[in-house]
């Protein structure tokens, strides 16, 4: 099953109506224009999504939207990871039942698991699926980082296909690109270090910036599979002040302001995240006019 995703895959926010509930026609909406801009790959429940606040009926359902939707014009990964093993297992298994093409699954947070844990747990889900997996380390998030040796050990398992790391290390990338050579791919999971990543071997990223501009981030990666390097770090430093704006405060929380600003969505986030400083929300609003994005 060593298959896996490339390119620019956007971490997909989850439209809110003014009420708190998921607007899933927005949701529809936004889906279909992120295929019409080019994306390769649609991830939908994870964190840009608010997945940590999304009930299990609306965890679930949302899945099942965006596979309709998407009626298989691009793979959809769903975003089924937990705490708990054995919540993470029935979540995943749905995931593949309804028809998900992949799983990205976040570290364990808050139970303070060690290295032989974590692989416990990710091998233990793995031998539950029968789609491909997608492992997540974000340490900032998480409070626990996947060391280089630790992915080694993941990447003999053949449904565990690829690792989304937010560690923000690009030492600890190349390492562990080099102990894993082709047996696990590495997706970037912080838009500034996209070329950079893929310099290294990566295959791509998975987005937030690609909510606000799919066709210029799908443009990135496809520069850098190409090896059109110098054109491709050009797009990284001219998208930077709006990737660095877009994480002026937690995400989602700058995401969805630059969608409503879009017309994607309302203002709606779930608590405890609340909506945008007005003064970040100006800032945005001007970055975004700057990088040449048409309201």
């Amino acid at each position: 099953m060593k298959n896996t995703f490339k390119g620019a895959i956007t971490a997909l926010i989850t439209p809110m109506k003014e009420d708190g509930k998921i607007d899933f026609a927005a949701f529809e909406k936004l889906v279909d224009d992120q295929i019409k801009n080019s994306i390769d790959a649609l991830v939908v429940c994870g964190t840009t999504g608010e997945s940590a606040t999304l009930d299990d009926t609306e965890h679930r359902d949302l899945i099942k939207c965006c596979i309709n939707v998407t009626n298989g014009r691009v793979p959809v990964i769903a975003g089924t990871g937990s705490n708990d093993t054995r919540y993470a297992i029935d979540l995943s298994v749905h995931a593949c039942e309804m028809g998900a093409d992949g799983l990205l699954l976040v570290t364990p947070y808050y139970n303070k698991t060690t290295q032989r844990g974590v692989v416990k747990h990710f091998t233990t889900i793995a031998d539950k699926v029968n789609k491909p997996m997608i492992v997540y380390n974000v340490p900032s998030r998480t409070g626990f980082n996947i060391l280089p040796e630790t992915y080694k050990e993941l990447s003999y398992h053949e449904n565990i296909v690829a690792a989304k790391e937010a560690n923000g290390n690009i030492s600890s990338v190349a390492e562990t690109i080099h102990l894993c050579g082709d047996n696990l791919d590495v997706i970037s999971g912080n838009d500034d270090q996209i070329v950079p990543i893929m310099a290294l071997g990566g295959v791509g990223v998975i987005s937030v910036l690609s909510n606000v501009i799919p066709k210029e981030t799908h443009q990135m990666c496809s520069l850098m599979q190409q090896g059109k390097v110098k054109e491709a770090a050009a797009l990284q430093l001219k998208y930077l002040p709006l990737i660095n704006a877009l994480f002026c405060e937690t995400n989602p929380i700058p995401a969805k302001a630059a969608m409503n600003e879009l017309g994607f969505c309302t203002n709606e986030i779930r608590l405890p995240l609340c909506e945008i400083a007005p003064s970040n929300r100006e800032k945005l609003v001007k970055i975004m006019k700057e990088a040449g994005i048409k309201f």
